[in-house]
């Protein structure tokens, strides 16, 4: 027994004095934590060099875009062929991907060979043979009769433009075939594929194997969007925001890149790591000074390197009693499997001194100890290497996606991985160490390169067939320049019948007279209060204007209209209403004070004199009983009797978007037309008095407040109008009216992009085909996520974020398609907004007969104020559709309340005029 101890603690003695030697004489290559986290970091400098315009073209990590934009999301199906080309013999699949709605793939497939003197001889031939090749497969398999997608895995160096677009930089590996350099790769085998008259082959994607790794294990785990290969060669690709990749154009989305990191350290950011044996294996490899990186790392590499430091070792007489065998001296003769079998757990040991007497050598039981110890080392300092990089990559993942804690896959191929026994292992565990805020997955990747190239052809082409569907749709919104000339013409028509006494009744567009017959010309003076009713808010204002100077200061309260108010009795709204001004005139200390009041009221209303407004009809969701057809102003003073506790001087009631024109009118002279662009839309303008034929009376101007929004409900504008259009329209409380205002104002847009991704998601294009309950609900899409999501500013990450509060759980496509479809309901309404805006504005040059109009504009409204494009869309529509007029946008202040009260101050001024003459 004490002979077995003895035995035991010699042998622990001997293995510990041996490990501390190669230690001791490997000490360069042992790397701390702080060395890694500094690889880590000067890692994550060569990345953004390499995506980055300017400094690409001298980074040694390239960073090339691959085009593949999306990985899989379970949703593909379909027969692809794959084909990979970049070794001794090369392979055509077929793969079945997705069989009845399962995430489920089969494959089928052959290998061909690929003869010296057709990969050297010349590059017509070679592509001829290839074609040749998988047409045989087509017949064998009897696929002749169908059109197949394919993918090509490509394992040579290319630049890409497109994702089906290959130029060769150079030939690796044995291929030397000529005239292929600098060509299409894609092009050149679609040439020959069309000697085969009974082949219908598209090649929808070209792929390098690192990405067809990451998409064949993306099949599996969504979470997947790393693809790493350590084997022969090493590399990796990841899937980067589009607005970090200076290379390509666009911002929206994501783009895998292929970082050909094997290069990392070609401009010798790694000298300070490599060693005298990493400078020994570089002079003697095919490519010196290139891929210092990969010769650290791969598979390719290692073996050498250990024989490499054994050499030295054993002539500084501390392995073999310092003899040398012939085999020792031999460059290749350790390979990487070798390496691999040293390390195993068990048999480790005794396949050292197999594996050592098989090279000529005659080792001790402490030579093979040391010789395993220096394999642990070299393949320890691999994987710690790698790890380095790829937790620069993971901590860029996690950055970018702006998250406190990282949850990903790596998926990994290559036969180092694969064989050696201790690597995952160690690759793993230092990954998590230089990363804790990123939970890690890795997945081995089954078939590797050449089933990943079909996915990414399966994805293409699900992508494909998405965007098609989803182009025909937006298609539906895009009006043409021809379209928007005819809703220029229609409105211009509507307009003139809305003036004339016959055709009044019957024109969609009101044109009310509003007896609003002068604009500010600034000596107006006093106190007014304002009254502004439009929407769920009602605002009561004091108003004081002072003559020459052109001052307004503004007081005000916001008091709420509840629902049941709003939909209750006319009784009961004008005496809340009159609560309210009882509740202001109190808090602003006025009780009992007689003051001009000017009631912005922003209802279609007909006016026979500017202190009496009979409401048409009700719009913005109001439904009280008993005010149609009744004078609102006469409502008011009986609410005001009823409650016998002030009376007021009801002066002017007027709509909302004469108190934006006024507004501005009282700055700018030159303004004589308002807009509202904003929960609804509307335009008022100061028309000739000879032109309005249901005013008695030939001179001067009144402003006419046009109610545009009923435009197109006599179906005038029906060929432009789509069926989400409609959708909404019926789902609204006023069904067939405000036609034109539904298509163009605030509080139907968010709306009908609704109405858009229901139907888009029913085809499967949207959020996995999962209606959520959340965008079953009416009025969930409020326009002002329309404004934010289509923020310039706005990373896609946000606009998932948007999304996500409206329960939403959305993929980076999907954002981007939601992005889109806002864009183009948001573009058609400030289309249309131009297009009505310039039938007025050239109705108006004509009139005056003038070759050129110069005239102001005041706005107001949300959506012309808040959304990142609508103004611009807007007055862009207008330059084009009415060149010869000169149009100024001003932005209103206040126009329904600081509006109000210069009406009633310029009706009180024009009043005291009338009783002086």
């Amino acid at each position: 027994m004490f002979a077995v101890h003895l035995m035991a603690f010699y042998f622990s003695k001997l293995k510990e004095d041996q490990i501390k030697k190669v230690d001791r004489f490997l000490y360069h290559m042992r790397l701390s934590d702080d060395t890694l986290l500094d690889i880590m970091r000067r890692f994550r400098a060569e990345m953004e060099k390499g995506l980055a315009k300017d400094t690409n073209p001298t980074a040694a990590v390239k960073m090339l875009p691959t085009f593949v934009r999306a990985i899989p999301d379970g949703s593909e199906n379909g027969e692809f062929l794959s084909l990979d080309l970049g070794g001794s013999k090369f392979r055509v699949l077929k793969v079945q991907v997705a069989e009845e709605g399962k995430r489920h793939v089969q494959m089928e497939s052959q290998f061909y060979p690929t003869p010296n003197e057709i990969i050297r001889g010349n590059g017509t031939e070679l592509f001829e043979y290839v074609a040749d090749c998988l047409a045989d497969f087509m017949k064998t398999k009897d696929l002749k009769h169908k059109k197949l997608p394919l993918g090509l895995t490509f394992s040579f160096p290319c630049r890409q433009t497109k994702l089906e677009e290959g130029v060769l930089l150079s030939w690796t590996k044995k291929f030397k075939a000529r005239g292929v350099q600098d060509t299409d790769v894609v092009s050149r085998l679609t040439k020959a594929m069309r000697r085969h008259k009974d082949m219908d082959v598209d090649i929808l994607a070209v792929v390098n194997d690192t990405v067809g790794t990451m998409m064949t294990c993306a099949y599996d785990d969504p979470y997947c969007e790393v693809g790493v290969i350590i084997g022969t060669g090493t590399n990796a690709c990841y899937m980067e925001d589009m607005s970090n990749i200076d290379l390509v154009e666009g911002d929206e989305g994501r783009m895998c890149i292929n970082t050909e990191w094997g290069a990392f350290g070609d401009d010798e950011a790694l000298e300070d790591i490599r060693t005298e044996f990493d400078r020994e294996l570089d002079l003697g490899s095919l490519n010196p000074g290139k891929q210092m990186f990969e010769k650290m790392i791969s598979g390719l590499y290692l073996g050498e390197l250990v024989r490499l430091i054994l050499l030295k070792m054993a002539k500084a007489g501390l392995l073999f009693g310092g003899e040398k065998s012939s085999a020792l001296h031999t460059k290749g003769k350790i390979e990487t499997r070798h390496v691999a079998a040293m390390e195993k757990y068990k048999e480790g040991l005794a396949n050292t001194r197999e594996i050592l007497v098989d090279l000529g050598l005659e080792p001790s039981e402490a030579d093979c100890i040391a010789v395993q110890h220096v394999c642990t080392i070299v393949s320890f300092r691999s994987a710690n290497l790698c790890a380095a990089a790829l937790a620069a990559i993971l901590t860029r993942l996690r950055e970018n996606k702006k998250v406190e804690r990282l949850r990903t896959t790596v998926g990994v191929d290559g036969t180092l991985y694969k064989i050696h026994p201790q690597y995952p292992k160690r690759l793993h565990k230092v990954v998590r160490k230089l990363v804790p805020s990123c939970d890690v997955r890795f997945l081995l990747s089954e078939s590797g390169s050449t089933k990943g190239a079909a996915m990414v052809t399966a994805v293409a082409s699900r992508v494909q067939a998405q965007r098609k569907q989803i182009d025909k749709v937006l298609a539906l919104f895009r009006l043409t320049r021809e379209q928007l000339v005819d809703v220029q013409a229609k409105m211009r028509a509507e307009l003139e019948y809305g003036l004339k006494k016959k055709s009044h009744g019957l024109a969609t567009v009101r044109m009310l007279p509003t007896y609003v017959c002068g604009l500010p010309d600034g000596t107006e003076k006093g106190k007014f209060l304002a009254l502004d009713l439009g929407g769920t808010n009602f605002r009561v204002l004091l108003v004081k204007i002072r003559s020459g100077r052109r001052s307004v200061r503004m007081y005000n309260k916001i008091f709420a209209i509840p629902l049941e108010i709003m939909q209750g009795t006319g009784e009961e709204l004008f005496d809340h209403i009159v609560q309210c001004i009882a509740d202001f005139l109190d808090y602003m200390g006025l009780k009992g004070a007689s003051l001009p009041l000017g009631f912005t009221f922003s209802f279609p209303c007909r006016q026979m004199s500017i202190d009496k407004g009979t409401l048409i009809g009700w719009t913005k969701g109001f439904k009280a009983t008993d005010c149609e057809g009744e004078d609102v102003v006469d409502m008011l003073r009986e609410a005001i009797k009823r409650r016998n506790e002030f009376d007021l001087d009801i002066v002017a009631v007027v709509n909302d978007t004469v108190g934006t024109m006024m507004t501005c009118g009282y700055e700018d002279p030159n303004c004589e037309i308002g807009l509202i662009a904003g929960t609804g839309s509307n335009m008022c303008y100061m028309e000739d008095m000879r032109n309005i034929e249901m005013v008695e009376g030939d001179e001067g101007k009144m402003c006419i407040n046009t109610e545009w929004g009923g435009f197109g409900d006599n179906g005038c504008i029906d060929d432009i109008r789509t069926r989400y259009d409609m959708e909404v329209d019926e789902g609204s409380l006023n069904p067939g009216k405000q036609r034109y205002e539904k298509m163009t104002s605030g509080m139907y847009l968010g709306e009908i992009v609704r109405q858009i991704l229901i139907d888009l998601t029913k085809q499967g294009l949207l959020f996995r085909g999962q209606i959520s309950e959340r965008l079953r609900t009416r009025g969930i899409f409020e326009t002002k996520f329309l404004s934010q999501i289509e923020s310039d500013r706005l990373a896609l990450l946000q606009v998932r974020t948007i999304l996500q509060q409206l329960g939403l759980d959305s993929t980076c496509e999907d954002s981007i398609v939601v992005k889109e479809v806002c864009g183009a309901v948001s573009r058609r309404a400030a289309q249309l907004c131009g297009a009505g805006l310039a039938a007025i504005v050239e109705k108006r040059r004509e009139d005056q007969g003038l070759e050129h109009l110069r005239i102001t504009v005041g706005v107001d409204g949300t959506l012309y104020k808040l959304h990142p494009h609508f103004s611009r869309i807007l007055q862009e529509t207008l330059k084009e559709l009415a060149p010869r007029c000169d149009v100024t946008f001003m932005l209103s202040e206040d126009g329904s309340g600081k509006g109000a009260a210069l009406i009633t101050a310029v009706a009180k001024r024009l009043q005291q005029a009338r009783k002086e003459n």
